[in-house]
């Protein structure tokens, strides 16, 4: 049995046996991870001494002809992942969505470490911590010193047989392959979560087709066209190498294998060359320091986020999309892509998509990375040698299967997710079905005010045990930290600390509404206890109550329509821009603080900020809410976003006022602030109720053996 279908058994076995088991696979991923170190263990080295071995043995003149020519090769691929990383928009239907708080939202974006990732002040170090660009640059470096080297021959020697005992373990590693493929597969299948699924499907509907049609036909059917090499052999030399890639997710672990492919190839085919088949061990590793197309074809992520945030990229911008898209991939995506949603005004929330996507294209991904890899072996190495032969008839035939294959898929898709996938707004159900994770208090809610309860002859906390209730303050739409959800119970993250706060003082909870210009007189006055419902700590609210300790900052920022974004990036932008309307909430500390930052924008006061969001008021061109809440606010008007603009952010304290300024209450509440704050109560209504995570327990993932045989619970 040949290798290549004891992969696909492996593969095939590995799927099954995950579908059966379901999570209960989870013990494979240490097989998987232990098979996948054991690729990697030898390629690093393997890049190291073949590239120094390479071009060591290179005359000046033919370094010079390999990087230009080469580097030609590398430019033409980037252009054409570039053209298909356009027409992916072309398939995506129209779609509303929001998203919960994100951290990112408010987060600086880390720079690029240019420096670090591609010169290595110390080389052993970037070896062990496998920084891939730093090694090839510091091999580069010592393989072109060795040209004008005399005796030279001594050390590539050495190299030569490094690189060939390096090639042998790889080979032994290689016979695993069926085993450590089918833990992978199984690990994967047993465990991978489907949730997000439905919001992701255009994107990896589309990202799927166009990079199997690149792997597929595109780059093998250009070497053909290009050279003598027909598409079945360059599969038939490199099957087992893009199987695995595929399987692992993983393009560095098979480039020994790719390398041999190469020479296989071109010795094969062009055996009167002898320079052209050495020239592979060259190309290949030093290519890897470059973006290959499946890392250029991900930026598509960026182009499908603005249309997913209703934030789209405009034709206009596609040549700097491209340009800062291309100089942001000599990086990790994962740094680059949230460079870039910031670059273009993306909501950086849908960043957590792009890690979702991941699970699938990554797989996708790493089989086209190593056939551009392959790609660019074979066409720079026949480039260099001379080798290139265009042949007219065969690259119109190509061309024109592209375009039709291109167009039907494209079209095809579009159609389909046109018709067929219906994918409505949810995300305000969400919100409105979010409910109070821990035991409650035995509560009351008041939705019209009540008679005071003064007790002036007790400190409010002996008032509270006198009568056997909390009495609390709160604003009924104050999302999210109380509002009522579609079940009509008074929910949020400052509610359910309420029922915290009864629950320990061992009485009842009876909520009360009360107003922003009525809280300092009804809690002087002895109407409630306590007010918690997301206040903000003020000056003039400082001067006339009691507050307690700040438990949670909040983030100055702007809920605005998502096609005047734009305005609101940065402060400069927004004070270079004439007749700028802003509402504002009717405090007057917000309302000094803007006329600050902003003295020639029109300010206007607001008290319901759902009727100005509900009827797109034409006189405001935005909101300023912190973050936090205009995140809540932008899931039940989807046609809205978040902007926090540069630089810095301007944070706004959360505090509890305490009634007639008893400071023996306001020690106690502090107290607890702090016993919460300790014990993680805090860090886990903050995950719920603003970051908007674990709202519904996820189940066991749907299994054979679970769900069909019922042989377990």
């Amino acid at each position: 049995m040949s290798s290549s279908h004891r992969i696909l058994i492996g593969l095939a076995a590995g799927v099954l046996v995950g579908v059966f088991l379901g999570e209960r696979t989870a013990p494979f991923q240490w097989a998987a991870e232990a098979y996948v170190k054991l690729l990697q263990m030898t390629v690093l080295p393997y890049v190291t001494v073949s590239i120094i071995a390479g071009l060591g043995r290179l005359r000046p003149a033919e370094a010079r002809i390999l990087g230009v020519r080469t580097g030609t090769i590398i430019g033409g691929l980037w252009l054409v992942a570039l053209v298909f990383m356009f027409l992916i928009p072309l398939s995506f239907p129209v779609s509303q969505n929001a998203s919960f708080f994100s951290t990112t939202i408010v987060e600086r974006r880390a720079p690029f470490g240019f420096i670090d990732l591609y010169i290595p002040s110390n080389p052993f170090r970037s070896l062990a911590e496998n920084i891939v660009p730093a090694v090839v640059l510091f091999s580069v470096l010592v393989g072109v010193a060795l040209m004008r080297v005399e005796r030279k021959h001594v050390i590539l020697d050495v190299f030569d047989v490094a690189g060939e005992s390096l090639t042998r373990v790889a080979r032994m590693t290689s016979r695993l392959t069926p085993y450590g493929l089918f833990a992978i597969a199984a690990s994967a299948a047993g465990t991978m979560s489907l949730d997000q699924l439905g919001r992701l499907q255009v994107y990896l509907v589309a990202y799927v087709l166009v990079a199997m049609l690149l792997a597929l036909w595109v780059l093998p059917s250009l070497v053909a066209a290009l050279t003598a090499i027909p598409p079945r052999e360059v599969f038939a030399a490199s099957h087992d190498s893009l199987l695995t890639a595929f399987a692992a997710g993983d393009l560095l672990i098979v480039l020994p294998g790719l390398i041999e492919a190469t020479k296989t190839l071109l010795q094969r085919y062009q055996p009167a060359d002898s320079d052209a088949g050495s020239l592979p061990s060259v190309i290949v590793p030093a290519s890897f320091n470059f973006p290959h197309t499946a890392k250029v074809l991900s930026l598509s992520f960026v182009l499908f986020a603005g249309w997913f945030a209703d934030a789209a990229i405009h034709v206009a911008d596609y040549p700097r999309l491209a340009l800062t898209g291309l100089l942001a991939a000599f990086g990790s995506l994962t740094v680059s892509v949230p460079f870039l949603l910031d670059v273009f005004r993306i909501p950086a929330d849908t960043f957590q998509l792009f890690l979702a996507s991941g699970v699938i294209n990554s797989h996708v991904g790493a089989l086209l990375a190593s056939m551009h890899t392959l790609t660019v072996g074979l066409l720079g190495a026949c480039a260099t040698a001379g080798l290139l032969r265009v042949k007219r008839a065969a690259l119109v035939k190509y061309l024109a299967v592209t375009a039709t294959a291109t167009i039907a898929i494209l079209g095809g898709t579009r159609a389909v997710f046109g018709t067929v996938l219906d994918t409505p707004y949810t995300k305000d159900q969400e919100l409105r079905r979010m409910h109070l994770l821990r035991p409650a208090a035995q509560a009351q809610v008041q939705r019209a005010r009540t008679a005071a309860h003064d007790n002036g002859a007790l400190d409010v906390l002996d008032s509270i045990r006198s009568r056997g209730r909390l009495r609390v303050g709160y604003l009924p739409r104050a999302l999210p930290f109380a509002f009522f959800n579609e079940d009509d119970q008074l929910v949020g993250y400052d509610v359910e600390l309420a029922h915290q706060l009864a629950t320990e003082l061992r009485v009842e909870l009876e909520f009360v509404p009360t107003s922003r210009e009525e809280l300092s007189a009804d809690l002087a006055q002895g109407y409630c206890d306590i007010v918690m419902s997301g206040v903000p700590v003020t000056t003039e609210l400082a001067s006339r109550t009691l507050m307690s300790t700040p438990y949670l900052d909040e983030t100055l920022a702007f809920v605005v329509p998502d096609d005047l974004r734009d305005q609101f990036v940065s402060w400069e932008s927004m004070r270079s821009t004439n007749g700028l309307r802003v509402a504002v909430p009717d405090v007057p500390y917000y309302v000094e603080k803007l006329r600050v930052l902003l003295p020639k924008a029109a300010l206007r006061p607001m008290e319901d900020v759902s009727q100005l969001l509900a009827s797109r008021a034409p006189d405001v061109d935005g909101i300023a809410l912190p973050a936090e809440r205009g995140s809540a606010w932008t899931l039940l008007y989807p046609a809205y976003t978040v902007v926090v603009p540069e630089p810095g952010a301007v944070k706004i304290p959360l505090a509890y006022p305490i009634a007639r300024q008893d400071r023996r209450f306001g020690e106690f509440v502090n107290t607890w602030i702090e016993l919460k704050r300790k014990d993680g109560t805090f860090d886990g209504l903050y995950q719920y109720w603003i970051l908007g995570r674990d709202r519904e327990p996820r189940p066991p993932r749907w299994s054979i053996v679970r769900d069909v045989l019922h042989w377990v619970e």
